[in-house]
């Protein structure tokens, strides 16, 4: 008597490879067919919306994504380039300007938010001449590369204007006081939101110090 061992007969097996190889290919087929068949696709959502705004001076109005950085439509859409992008993500201050007098980081302000708003950059400090933030800071050397610089400059000029209405600071000793000593920890917590790589921050202290005397003469 032949011992069987569980393996299958010549024919079933011939039979089971045959199955399996048919299941396979039917399934290739339903995915060539599914490859080649035209796909809709859904319709594209509008993300377009006008604003109007003043830039150093001047209405504008533009339309554009309401996805778009107000450093991104500055720079490609209206030929600004003086503010700069550098981290892209609000670290370094490199894009800073000034939206109805207040410095932000213009890479994280959507365009569309300006709606009404008043915006100057690094290009409408002064129509007459250089501010006299720009003099102080080629006076006092304070930059290197100048990458920065644009951004250094506007959080100045905003850094002057907070304190001469009094606003104090995270080291101001007396947040109530009627007056602020601008002292160099006051200038440095200050700007401490602008990174300078080159690292020309004595420089910088010096240049902001000088502003803030010039305009209280």
């Amino acid at each position: 008597m032949a011992h069987d061992d569980g393996a299958l007969p010549s024919a079933a097996r011939r039979h089971f490879i045959l199955g399996t190889s048919a299941v396979g290919l039917g399934i290739a087929a339903v995915d060539a067919l599914a490859a080649t068949a035209p796909t809709q696709a859904a319709p594209a959502a509008s993300h377009t919306h006008r604003v109007r705004f003043t830039l150093n001076g001047e209405r504008r109005e533009i339309a554009l994504d309401t996805r778009t950085t107000l450093l991104d439509v500055l720079r490609q859409n209206l030929g600004m380039p003086g503010t700069k992008k550098g981290c892209d993500r609000g670290q370094c201050g490199a894009c800073t300007v000034l939206v109805d007098g207040r410095r932000v980081n213009s890479c994280l302000m959507l365009a569309v938010t300006l709606e009404g708003a008043e915006v100057t950059t690094i290009e409408g400090l002064s129509k007459s001449g250089p501010h006299p933030a720009q003099v102080a800071f080629l006076e006092r050397d304070a930059f290197q590369c100048g990458y920065c610089t644009p951004g250094q400059i506007m959080s100045c000029v905003a850094l002057v204007d907070e304190y001469r209405k009094g606003m104090p600071s995270h080291v101001t000793p007396d947040v109530g006081a009627r007056s602020i000593a601008l002292t160099d920890d006051e200038i440095r917590e200050r700007m401490s939101g602008n990174i300078c790589r080159c690292g020309a921050y004595v420089n910088i202290v010096q240049a902001v110090r000088d502003v803030a005397g010039r305009q209280e003469a």
